[in-house]
């Protein structure tokens, strides 16, 4: 698969960054970036074939069975805790985590189900889609329905009134066809909500090729407000809001990378729960300014969008 074409707007790409490398599992393996100038949306170079990314996923993404360490025992008391209320308000909410509401919400790529005891506690009545099966399982386990397969083979029971991908749809080879499928599940006033890492973040200028979300090469393609507006816009959604936050957790990510990442080697760190709480709080209490400054001036490192469907 060649990268000529830009996957959202088939606009001619033009080759930007050059010699990046994953700087979190250790993949030894360098890529590029190129640049749409229609769209001012961005693609991995050379993109992954869908049968590489299979194997990748399956070795290294995620959710591989990690369960009981500290780490994960540290991020299930926070997110359960009442203090992850009071940070989404102060630092952002970035996986839909805080809005309260009723109807029927399918969390696409839902992992192990982190979001969906969430979701439900808000009112919804949740569900999942996640390819994993070792991730579906785990989150069966726990009471979750969530069903194991891809989007494009789902035929729901009944329509949703939300769709989420949070931080999933950068992840897709076919992003066009993947809005249309959400489309598809939803009501006809259902609402997608999107969260997905910005191309123009002041973050990423910063740290260069230590940048946590370059997340090579799981992360196909790289949005712009814009391009990702158009996307919405073109898939037939509406009333599109798109807003930017900065998360300390990303930015701790992006430091630790700068401190440990090295070419071909995990990033073991960033699983370090000590390590990422003090450099979170630090980030969040002394750049604060700066993080809240980037975000209104559309330098953000996230996009937080939301658009509601119109009837097909």
């Amino acid at each position: 698969m060649g990268f000529d074409k830009c996957l959202l707007c088939s606009g001619e790409m033009i080759p930007k960054n050059a010699d990046i490398f994953d700087t979190r599992f250790g993949i030894d393996y360098s890529y590029g970036v190129a640049g749409c100038p229609s769209c001012h949306s961005e693609q991995t170079i050379p993109l992954p074939l869908p049968e590489e990314l299979v194997t990748l996923y399956q070795n290294h993404y995620n959710f591989g069975g990690e369960k009981g360490t500290r780490y994960t025992r540290f991020r299930h008391q926070f997110l359960t805790s009442m203090f992850y209320r009071f940070w989404m308000a102060m630092d952002g909410d970035i996986s839909f985590h805080g809005i309260k509401g009723s109807g029927r919400l399918l969390d696409i790529g839902c992992n192990e189900g982190r979001g969906l005891g969430i979701y439900q506690k808000n009112g919804f009545y949740a569900e999942g889609l996640e390819v994993n099966q070792a991730a579906a399982d785990v989150a069966r386990a726990q009471g979750f329905t969530v069903y194991a397969e891809p989007l494009e083979k789902f035929q729901p029971k009944a329509f949703y009134d939300v769709a989420v991908l949070s931080n999933v749809l950068e992840h897709s080879l076919n992003p066009k066809d993947l809005l249309h499928h959400v489309r598809r599940i939803l009501t006809p006033t259902g609402q997608i909500w999107i969260s997905c890492p910005n191309n123009r973040s002041w973050i990423r200028t910063f740290f260069g090729r230590y940048w946590i979300n370059w997340h090579m090469p799981f992360h196909v393609i790289h949005f712009s407000e814009e391009a990702l507006r158009s996307a919405l816009e073109t898939s037939g959604f509406k009333a599109i809001q798109i807003g930017q936050e900065t998360p300390a957790l990303w930015v701790a990510h992006s430091v630790i990378a700068r401190l440990f990442a090295q070419r071909g080697k995990p990033t073991r760190q960033l699983r370090s729960p000590l390590l990422v709480a003090f450099l979170i709080l630090g980030i969040r209490f002394s750049l604060f300014p700066w993080l809240w400054l980037g975000n209104r001036l559309g330098r953000g490192d996230c996009l937080v969008a939301v658009g509601r469907n119109e009837p097909i």
